[in-house]
């Protein structure tokens, strides 16, 4: 099934993130947290990040893979093209189209860790929208599988203007993705006024908010400022007065996050997309917050 026919049907669709695991015991730790999630809250799909190493990629599909089989959940995984040739890249698809994983997050990638920007590897791919091209255009994927891709409420950091980013945006929706998640933001005034955006430009498809709780002040501010968010003055004043302490951290990172939810939601938005963080507790957290905050009816 592809993940865009799960919005638009009345109730919102919660979805979450997660690292690929560094060992085996932290795989089991992975399917362990999954299984409770899917127990407690019934989410429309999780998706696995793609690491820009060799073994992270290993692990991440291997997780997915034991995901939907083990799990019986509704997987989407992540792909970049980061360091990779089209033949690397096609390995992989080939290893997730035999493991019928339905759903690709088709991304560009952020540059390797140290290096300032982007470089394309010599035979692959340089821009999101290629990659997403290349899926369409394999015979045994062709319009049979889904597709999402990322979008900026922000506008992305290397865009040179706003209206460049939206360009880039709607053509990624032209390339064949069929539905988009929002890099993480904390004012949802960003998220509508990108919508809005969007759609004047034509953007049809599902635009799913992405929400990472705040569990560690100095992590927050590193994603931050390498995807091109702002933390607003109000919250940042709250994080700052308890910095020192883990515990409240969370909590307020959390409070923030079920506000945003809850109004998300109310206004419209087709679910949320939950950057986990590999801290299943926020998350859980932040749900029965946003249960008890949003009526029975809407779930």
């Amino acid at each position: 099934m592809k993940l865009a026919d799960l919005y638009g049907r009345g109730r919102p669709v919660f979805s979450f993130e997660f690292f690929p695991p560094k060992s085996d015991e932290a795989e089991d730790a992975l399917l362990t947290a999954v299984a409770e999630l899917k127990d407690r809250y019934h989410p429309g799909f999780v998706s696995v990040t793609y690491g820009a190493g060799g073994s992270s990629r290993e692990r991440g599909v291997h997780s997915v893979a034991r995901i939907k089989h083990e799990l019986g959940l509704r997987v989407m995984a992540h792909l970049t093209c980061v360091g990779q040739t089209r033949e690397e890249v096609d390995a992989v698809i080939d290893e997730l189209v035999e493991n019928k994983v339905g759903n690709i997050l088709a991304l560009r990638g952020d540059p390797p860790a140290g290096a300032r920007e982007f470089l394309v590897k010599e035979g692959g791919f340089a821009h999101a929208t290629e990659l997403i091209e290349h899926l369409r255009a394999r015979p045994d994927i062709g319009e049979s599988i889904g597709i999402g891709a990322a979008c900026y409420p922000e506008d992305h950091p290397e865009s040179t203007s706003r209206a460049d980013d939206i360009k880039w945006t709607l053509a990624k929706q032209e390339a064949g993705a069929d539905f988009l998640i929002s890099q993480l933001f904390f004012d949802n005034d960003d998220y509508f006024a990108a919508i809005d955006r969007a759609r004047a430009a034509g953007i049809t498809v599902p635009i799913v908010p992405g929400i990472m709780p705040v569990t560690n002040v100095g992590q927050v501010e590193r994603f931050t400022k390498m995807c091109g968010a702002t933390i607003p003055e109000e919250l940042m004043d709250r994080l700052e007065k308890r910095r020192g302490d883990p515990g409240r951290v969370m909590a307020t990172g959390i409070e923030w996050a079920i506000d945003q939810c809850v109004e998300l939601i109310q206004r419209g938005a087709p679910g949320i997309h939950f950057y986990t963080l590999n801290k299943s507790e926020a998350t859980r957290c932040i749900l029965a917050g946003v249960r008890a905050g949003v009526r029975t009816a809407e779930f």
